[in-house]
């Protein structure tokens, strides 16, 4: 393997490389200019064997399965356009490091969209496949979710409204996956107007940043306390998991009020939490609830969404029963 370009990037590459024996490389040195790294590179055993004008002459006449192009893309793109036809010509393996844009999380992946090959930067595990099989794996749950709690359901139900005026079941608009609006379901456990009422409880909001919580609020039914202790009242939201708008696990999706705040007072960065279908629970969900401050929510969210992985899933969902149970943090 060639290496061509003399860049930090190229270099944090061939060290990789170099502790992988295992993959059966042998990176037989750079090509490029000289500059000020050369003692770095020498220290950990590599050698510039040539310059790019003498780069098609070595390629010529000597052994060379793979080039790797580590050029900056943007000063040295004819160069990199010259450098990969010349390897087509010969039949040499061309590869080009994923990581153009310098970005902080990068989970590269080669595509073809149309028949155009594409390097795709995804932001978290759940994409491609890991997110199809965890997708079967909300809507077989759910289903399954569903089915065992429908007494349960239908109980509360009747229970609600013999205990209050107004409609079993709460609709609102929510943020979900990439800023999109959708319904969630909720057993109601206010009193109808409550939304109308929002102002002259907002001074009493227990949790910092833009999300309205507290524990004693006045405009709820007495059976809407007890559902929001048990955690009964997010019980419809499976519905919203078997149509997809939701997911088993994932951040809690923002009231449309809450987003507009969020817009105003934070960060782009902190918005990467709206890549991924929200969910009935997640990290902050078993981790003290509307006991945590809102960046601390955001940072779990983040958390979760770049370390994904079914095991977490699997974790987060075997903890959030004994969290319910206990009622930590519900508000």
């Amino acid at each position: 393997m060639l290496i061509v370009g003399r860049n930090q990037r190229a270099l944090d590459f061939a060290r990789t490389i170099q502790s992988r024996p295992e993959l059966g490389y042998r990176i037989i040195g750079f090509a490029d200019q000289e500059w000020s790294g050369m003692p770095e590179l020498s220290a950990h055993g590599f050698s510039l064997l040539c310059g790019l004008t003498t780069l098609p002459a070595f390629i010529r006449h000597n052994v060379v399965d793979e080039v790797v192009l580590a050029l900056p893309i943007r000063s040295f793109h004819s160069d990199a356009c010259g450098i990969a036809r010349l390897c087509e010509q010969q039949g040499i393996i061309v590869r080009l490091l994923a990581d153009l844009l310098n970005l902080k999380n990068p989970l590269p992946r080669a595509d073809e969209v149309g028949g155009a090959g594409l390097i795709t930067h995804y932001n978290s595990s759940t994409e491609g496949w890991p997110g199809l099989a965890k997708r079967i794996l909300d809507f077989t749950v759910a289903l399954a979710l569903l089915i065992m709690v429908s007494p349960l359901l239908a109980l509360t139900a009747i229970l609600v409204k013999l205990t209050s005026s107004g409609p079993v079941l709460f609709v609102q608009k929510r943020i979900g996956l990439n800023k999109r609006t959708f319904n969630i379901y909720k057993f109601r456990t206010m009193i109808v107007n409550a939304e109308d009422k929002l102002r002259e409880v907002e001074h009493l909001n227990e949790v910092s940043g833009p999300v309205f919580k507290i524990k004693n609020d006045p405009r709820l039914t007495p059976i809407g306390k007890v559902l929001r202790k048990t955690s009964i009242d997010e019980l419809p939201q499976l519905f919203d998991v078997l149509k997809g708008d939701m997911s088993l696990v994932g951040p809690r999706p923002l009231q449309l009020r809450d987003y507009e705040l969020f817009t105003k007072s934070y960060e782009d960065w902190q918005r990467c939490r709206f890549s991924v279908r929200p969910g009935i629970t997640c990290l902050w969900q078993i981790n003290g609830r509307s006991s945590l401050s809102f960046e601390k929510w955001l940072e779990l969210d983040l958390q979760y969404i770049h370390s994904w992985s079914f095991w977490l899933d699997l974790k987060i969902l075997a903890n959030t029963i004994p969290a319910v149970l206990v009622g930590s943090g519900a508000a």
